[in-house]
């Protein structure tokens, strides 16, 4: 497998990872753990309006699916990163660095928008059903080519 592979298919892993994870936390957690109307009156418990916790769980819902499956990945990550910087705001700020302290910490939220901002960075990786701009693989092959150095990205 040649680096650009490698890269391609850890880019894949990481989309998929984040895509698994905000599933993970509007389903299993905002609707099967808590429900909607639990997840509604904790959002009102910390002076958030009850309709954005439906907002917010459309959002991670509809988002980890078009992650998993590489449909406009960039885009994707860009608009869920707003979620995680209110739940560092408003839930996990003053809650201390771990994230097992009553109510969580702020370092998973932290950690999340650094791997969204990698994730926008890299692109789709391979497998990815919609890439979120096709000349991505073209302009690096591109790249490559026009280098001094046999097989070197410019």
């Amino acid at each position: 497998m040649t680096q650009p592979q490698r890269t391609e298919f850890a880019t894949f892993l990481l989309r998929v990872t984040l895509g698994i994870m905000y599933l993970s936390h509007s389903v299993v957690l905002k609707l099967a753990t808590f429900g909607l109307a639990g997840t509604a009156g904790f959002f009102v418990s910390v002076g958030l309006p009850g309709w954005l916790a439906y907002v917010t769980f459309a959002a991670e819902a509809v988002g980890g699916v078009l992650l998993v499956l590489g449909v406009k990945t960039r885009w994707v990550v860009v608009a869920l990163s707003p979620a995680l910087f209110g739940a560092i705001i408003w839930v996990h700020a003053w809650n201390g660095w771990v994230f097992t302290a009553p109510n969580g910490g702020w370092e998973y939220p932290a950690f999340l928008i650094v791997a969204s901002i990698v994730q926008f960075l890299l692109g789709d990786g391979a497998y990815a059903l919609a890439p979120s701009k096709t000349s991505d693989r073209a302009a690096g092959a591109s790249a490559a080519a026009a280098s001094p150095v046999r097989g070197a990205a410019a």
